[in-house]
């Protein structure tokens, strides 16, 4: 799972730095949140997960490892592609935002979960 992590995390990464180029090249910051929640939830986020889970590898190949992956890349692009429609005035797309967000966070606790589980230190 920390190769899978880093490398979908560079993807939110490229699609994180596009979207400040686009509001920065219109003027338009009004999806300010969507690229800061893509950067620190996709990019920064998914890189640190990916590295903690190579350091250590039995929180890789757990469960919980592979239900934090899986939820995780399924709720956030639903909560970022939500949010940018919200933002753009289409309100009736809100329960996509509250439904990728609360699965955001239920793979984050997962993550958490799954770190004081089965990260330990081997004597």
């Amino acid at each position: 799972m920390g190769i899978k992590l880093i490398k979908i995390s560079v993807v939110y990464f490229v699609i994180g730095v596009l979207l400040g180029l686009y509001m920065s090249m219109t003027g338009q910051y009004i999806y300010t949140g969507v690229h800061a929640h893509i950067n620190l939830l996709g990019w920064t986020s998914m890189t640190l997960a990916g590295i903690l889970y190579l350091i250590f590898p039995k929180a890789s190949m757990s469960g919980l490892g592979k239900v934090h992956f899986w939820l995780h890349n399924i709720s956030l692009p639903i909560m970022m592609v939500g949010l940018f429609f919200v933002l753009a005035g289409n309100l009736h797309l809100l329960p996509l935002v509250s439904i990728g967000g609360i699965g955001v966070v239920i793979a984050v606790i997962v993550f958490a979960l799954n770190i004081f589980i089965n990260v330990k230190i081997e004597e």
